[in-house]
């Protein structure tokens, strides 16, 4: 399964918890692994708190080790997103979750976040692969 968001760049966080766990409601899989995978190289997902706060200290984080206005060596493309490739390379795009009783197997704060690292908006695609248990 897949499916396309669209994201405003610059640090944009979506929440896709809802999103995914529609789809493992609706695959019928009981137990098993959700993959998660962002095609993008200037795009990272995580696991966190869906928290102002806690979405402002992880932007001010990444911004401290790969700044925005920073001097990068990628300039392919003339598009000004170094900073957002090393900020991808940091935060994986791929992420696996257990699944149980037909739900992502999330501790009680976290949440799947999708952060879009580039300098402008863009559509994204997400992938979605269940895994069901074998057992």
């Amino acid at each position: 399964m897949r499916f396309a968001i669209q994201t405003a760049g610059n640090y944009d966080l979506v929440n896709l918890t809802e999103r995914v766990g529609e789809i493992i409601a609706e695959s019928g899989v009981k137990s098993g692994v959700a993959v998660i995978f962002a095609q993008h190289t200037t795009v990272g997902l995580t696991l966190m708190e869906w928290e102002a706060g806690t979405q402002k200290d992880l932007v001010a984080a990444l911004e401290r080790i790969a700044p925005q206005k920073g001097d990068y060596f990628h300039a392919k493309w003339n598009d000004g997103n170094g900073a957002a490739h090393v900020k991808s390379a940091l935060s994986p795009p791929s992420i696996s979750i257990p699944i149980e009783k037909n739900r992502l197997a999330l501790g009680t704060w976290q949440n799947l976040v999708l952060i879009d690292f580039d300098v402008r908006p863009r559509e994204r695609e997400v992938v979605v692969k269940i895994i069901p248990d074998v057992r």
